[in-house]
């Protein structure tokens, strides 16, 4: 369906069908992030919601969001997992006002109904009245008014949840090459060892384009150039499913090298700067196939990400046409050993909102929406390593940024 379609005409198009080069207005309408709301995070898209390790008991539930919709994710007392709107279907108030709780029933506080945690409404206070007084008329039924259940599925300890009945199954979604970028890095329980969220003044899009981005990394981030973590000249590849929205690229390394070099060096790097703790980069081969960077991205809102021996999701939430939130997940695993666990502590001080190598990532997207600001004609560039969004065996490209604004367009008609 088309802008035009759907009795919508802001003048938003893409200057071809080509997917090398995207308007700016796309981060600054307010119109288009309405029917991005619609079309992406409530139409055929599966969305991350929350991790298994966070909901391990009957009982638990979290609160979280798909787009800015207000989702809780509970287990219920069977042990399934499900997913409902967070909003009361009696006058729309929010039902879970923290971000996590166990309990056998969600109540609200408004006026007190009541629902399990599959999201049927279980409960109305003063149903049949006072005193054979007021009450709910005789046409009433509590299984007309549950709230709005999502479909859910799990993948390595990931649950993700729709609100579409059309879109395929998730590993149908993900595609087989990225259902193996997750299995590669998931491979076993996941606990969580830390989290954090931070406020990014920029349009949701920016950051996803920006984790598809091989390109900038040994541009923007001195760190990982200084120190030799991640370098364009490093075996690597870039690894896109069928609709282009979904993606992985990795960088390799060989690790006994590495390891010999910096201690016969003292830590040096191409420059005359050394650290003098080298444990936040010292890392394990713990996969064994030299793989040290792998950055992997579920469209619409999530990221997986193995840095040397640190892991993290990260999720994306827009929160208005110039603003967005990312949560990180730092992970660990149920088999890790003390030390294991402090080495992806350390290696997490690379990553995150004030990382070594995510700083600046925290700061570029304010800086393209400040630039956009009433100046939002013309388009941007996206053509390195050529005008298609197919998987390539080198990662001086944008395709997986153009693989983005495929599934993009497909999506919303733009």
């Amino acid at each position: 369906m088309s802008l035009q379609d759907s009795g919508v005409d802001r003048g938003l198009s893409f200057p071809s069908n080509a997917l090398s080069e995207v308007p700016f207005r796309v981060y600054t309408d307010p119109e288009q992030y309405r029917i991005e709301q619609e079309r992406i995070f409530k139409g055929p898209t599966w969305s991350y919601l929350c991790l298994v390790a966070e909901i391990p008991e009957p009982g638990d539930w979290v609160a979280t969001t798909v787009g800015e919709v207000a989702v809780i994710v509970a287990r219920g007392p069977d042990g399934a997992i499900n997913a409902f709107v967070n909003r009361c279907a009696h006058r729309g108030n929010l039902l879970c006002l923290t971000e996590k709780g166990h309990n056998k029933e969600i109540t609200c506080i408004y006026h007190g109904w009541t629902y399990d945690l599959a999201g049927k409404l279980t409960g109305v206070a003063f149903e049949r009245g006072i005193k054979r007084q007021g009450g709910m008329p005789p046409e009433f039924r509590k299984d007309d008014h549950h709230l709005q259940r999502l479909r859910v599925a799990e993948l390595s300890g990931l649950v993700f949840g729709t609100f579409s009945d059309e879109v395929e199954d998730l590993e149908t979604y993900l595609g087989p090459l990225v259902v193996g970028g997750v299995r590669r890095v998931l491979n076993r329980p996941a606990k969580i060892i830390g989290r954090s969220t931070q406020i990014l003044p920029n349009n949701w899009k920016l950051y996803a384009e920006n984790v598809k981005d091989t390109y900038h990394a040994s541009i923007l981030h001195a760190f990982l150039t200084t120190f030799r973590i991640n370098r364009l000249s490093q075996p690597g590849s870039i690894n896109i499913d069928d609709s282009g929205g979904n993606h992985f690229s990795q960088a390799k390394m060989d690790y006994a090298a590495e390891d010999a070099e910096y201690k016969a060096a003292q830590l040096r790097s191409d420059t005359d700067l050394k650290l003098a703790d080298n444990s936040i980069i010292d890392p394990i081969d713990e996969y064994g196939d030299q793989v040290s960077v792998q950055i992997l991205t579920v469209f619409p809102n999530m990221v997986l990400q193995q840095i040397r021996n640190t892991i993290a999701v990260r999720v994306l939430r827009p929160r208005g046409v110039d603003r967005s939130e990312l949560e990180w997940v730092h992970l660990g695993f149920a088999d890790d050993d003390e030390a294991m666990t402090e080495r992806r502590l350390r290696h997490g001080n690379l990553v995150g909102p004030a990382g070594y190598i995510a700083l600046e990532d925290g700061c570029v997207g304010g800086f393209v929406q400040r630039a956009l600001q009433y100046n939002d004609d013309d388009s941007g560039i996206v053509m390195m390593g050529g005008h298609d969004a197919e998987s390539q065996t080198f990662r001086a490209s944008e395709a997986a940024i153009r693989g983005f604004w495929k599934k993009y367009r497909a999506l919303t008609g733009a």
